[in-house]
């Protein structure tokens, strides 16, 4: 199935907190420590939509004040050839630009701007990222699988649910799929015992698959490729025996588990406030998602919370999941409805907090 037989990368290791990046303005270069009025920003540039926040330290967490989304679809054709194309680079040019007018008018202090996976596997992406410098004015990083996933678990750690030791956490992207294995302790960030990250998101397996009308034999080779993508990781990771002692949980945080949480709850129209940390047994996302199957596009782009920009890729998250389900059947998804800017917003916090005590410790007595 084309570009499916790209190896998956994986890592068993022990990972901590990485430092927070150095204070940036939205334009790049570092800047003075923030002043007493501190606004946060984060862009997060993926395959298919760019995302935005900015918002205001409060305590140890933070409150919006401004955001935007839009997709861009970075990614679009990218599997076959490689490169970004135009139209796309045009499309997310214009999103970025008004992310930099928004930043500007929020006059933001301190920021973390980042790109994925479109930017890492195109062979024109550093190219993209400099034009983008030069016609925005923001410095976007690329960063590595790991660092994305390790940014989404910050993002999303408090949904997870204290009294179970381990942790199966995924992200359904537009290009790729990361997933963690995670242990709690009983402080701090949970560690990470193992991490893959699988070449597939929803839009590669639309585009591979010749659009979002899969018919149902199309929908299951996706499903068993996919299976067969994660048994290494599962294996390597020993997931099946903490299944088996009720010891595991899982937790999602995409489009696609967040969509199909909507079409659940019978949403008239979106709504995060009810989605973000709902637990969403197996069954109802097989029903909800056999249910999609079932429809034509048209019928997909009439329900309220898919629309018409996602009535094509729908589908291929819910094969992804469903292969993530049926590999790990733990009966229970925690929906988050969070992630990867949320840890980036928190990594901002943190790295104000400590430049706050710093700024406030005594000078160091001199004998």
């Amino acid at each position: 199935m084309g570009h499916w037989g790209v190896p998956v990368e994986q890592s068993g290791l022990q990972a901590t907190r990485a430092a927070a990046p150095p204070w940036v303005s939205p334009l790049g270069g570092e800047m003075p420590r923030p002043p007493a009025s501190d606004v946060l920003g984060v862009i997060d540039l993926g395959t298919n939509n760019c995302r935005m926040l900015i918002a205001r330290p409060e305590g140890d967490s933070f409150r919006v004040v401004d955001s935007f989304s839009r997709i861009t679809r970075l990614g679009e054709g990218l599997a076959s050839s490689g490169r970004l194309c135009l139209a796309a680079e045009e499309r997310t040019l214009d999103a970025l630009k008004r992310c930099a007018e928004k930043m500007a008018r929020r006059q933001v202090s301190a920021s973390r701007l980042v790109a994925t996976e479109a930017c890492r596997r195109a062979s024109n992406g550093l190219e993209f990222l400099a034009r983008v410098a030069t016609e925005t004015g923001l410095v976007l990083e690329c960063i590595p699988a790991m660092e994305e996933a390790r940014l989404a678990l910050t993002g999303c750690a408090r949904l997870l649910l204290p009294h179970k030791r381990w942790a199966l956490i995924f992200d359904i992207g537009g290009g790729s799929t990361e997933l963690l294995w995670v242990r709690q302790g009983e402080v701090g960030l949970p560690a990470v015992e193992a991490f893959a990250t699988l070449p597939l998101g929803v839009v590669t397996v639309a585009e591979d698959c010749g659009g979002g009308d899969m018919g149902r034999r199309t929908y299951d080779q996706v499903v068993s490729h996919v299976t067969a993508l994660l048994q290494p990781f599962d294996q390597n990771a020993g997931i099946g025996q903490r299944i088996a002692e009720g010891t595991a949980q899982m937790l999602g945080t995409s489009g696609t588990v967040t969509t199909l949480a909507g079409l659940h709850l019978g949403l008239p129209r979106y709504d995060r406030t009810v989605v973000d940390g709902l637990a969403m047994s197996f069954e109802a996302i097989n029903r909800v998602s056999h249910s999609l199957a079932a429809m034509t596009h048209r019928q997909r782009i009439e329900q309220p919370c898919i629309g018409v920009q996602r009535a094509d890729l729908v589908l291929a998250g819910c094969a992804i999941l469903e292969a993530i389900c049926q590999m790990w059947p733990i009966g229970t998804l925690t929906v988050a409805d969070r992630g990867l800017r949320e840890g980036m917003l928190i990594d901002l916090v943190e790295a104000t907090s400590r430049q706050r005590a710093s700024s406030s410790s005594p000078p160091p007595c001199v004998p």
